[in-house]
C-alpha cells in the first residue's frame, strides 16, 4: 500500500464529502452553512494538490477524483444553492440554475486535457465561480425585492456558464512568476474588499456581509482579467 498516494486522495475525498453536505444543506435552505462547506471544500482542494506535489505522489486516479469532487463542491452545490434561493420567486424556472453544474463538469473535463492550463487558466475556474454564487445566495431575500432581480440573477448564471468555458485567459497563483504585478494588485484589492465587508458585517451584525466579500473578490478577479485582456502589456 502506497501511503503517499493515499494521503492526497483522502484529502480530495474530504473535498467531495464537503460538497455532498453542501448539496444537502442547499435543499434545506441553509445557505450560510452551504457556503461554509463549499469554502471548506475549497481548502481541501488547495491542499490535495499541494500534498501530491510535496509527497511526489501524483496519480491518474487522483486527477480524475479531483475533478469529480470539484464538480460536486464547485458545480452542483452552488447550482443547487442558487436554485433553492430563486425557487420561491421563479418557481420551476429556477431549474435553469442547474446548467452551471453541467458547465462546470465540461470546464473540468476540458481542464484535464488542455495542455495550456498548467500555469494559468483558460476560462473561469470552478472554485471562484462557486464562491461568487455562495456569497450572493447568503444575502437576505431583501435583495430580491423585485422579481426582475431574481430573473437577473438567473440570467447571470448563464453568464457564469459562458465564463467557465470561454476562451479567455485568467491568471492564477501558479502564474506568479510571469504575472507578479497582476497577482499582487489582485491580492491588494482583495484585502481592501474583504476588510470593507468584514467591517460592515461587524457594524450591522450581519455575517452575510462578510461572506459577500468572497463575491466581491471574484468580481474584482474577473474584471481585472478582462482589463488585462483589453489592455495587454507591451512587450
Amino acid at each position: 500500500m502506497n501511503i503517499r498516494r493515499i494521503i492526497p486522495n483522502t484529502i480530495t475525498s474530504c473535498n467531495l464529502l464537503c460538497g455532498s453536505i453542501a448539496v444537502f444543506l442547499a435543499t434545506q435552505d441553509a445557505f450560510v452553512w452551504t457556503f461554509v462547506f463549499i469554502l471548506c471544500g475549497a481548502i481541501f482542494d488547495f491542499f490535495d494538490g499541494m500534498s501530491a506535489r510535496l509527497l511526489k505522489a501524483p496519480s491518474p486516479i487522483g486527477v480524475q477524483l479531483d475533478s469529480l469532487a470539484d464538480d460536486i463542491t464547485f458545480g452542483l452545490a452552488p447550482s443547487m444553492m442558487l436554485f433553492a434561493y430563486l425557487r420561491p420567486i421563479l418557481g420551476w424556472w429556477a431549474l435553469v440554475a442547474l446548467l452551471m453544474a453541467a458547465a462546470s463538469a465540461l470546464r473540468l473535463a476540458k481542464f484535464n486535457v488542455d495542455e495550456r492550463q498548467h500555469s494559468s487558466f483558460i476560462g473561469l475556474a470552478t472554485p471562484p465561480n462557486a464562491i461568487f454564487w455562495g456569497g450572493i445566495c447568503c444575502m437576505p431575500y431583501a435583495m430580491l425585492a423585485y422579481d426582475w432581480m431574481a430573473w437577473a440573477l438567473l440570467g447571470l448564471s448563464l453568464v457564469s456558464c459562458y465564463l467557465l468555458n470561454a476562451e479567455l485567459p485568467f491568471f492564477s497563483f501558479k502564474s506568479f512568476k510571469t504575472q507578479k504585478m497582476e497577482v499582487l494588485f489582485f491580492l491588494v484589492g482583495c484585502l481592501v474588499l474583504l476588510a470593507y465587508c468584514i467591517i460592515k458585517a461587524i457594524i450591522t451584525r450581519h455575517v452575510e456581509f462578510a461572506l459577500f466579500g468572497g463575491t466581491a473578490c471574484v468580481v474584482w478577479y474577473v474584471a481585472l482579467n478582462i482589463l488585462l485582456l483589453a489592455f495587454p502589456k507591451k512587450k
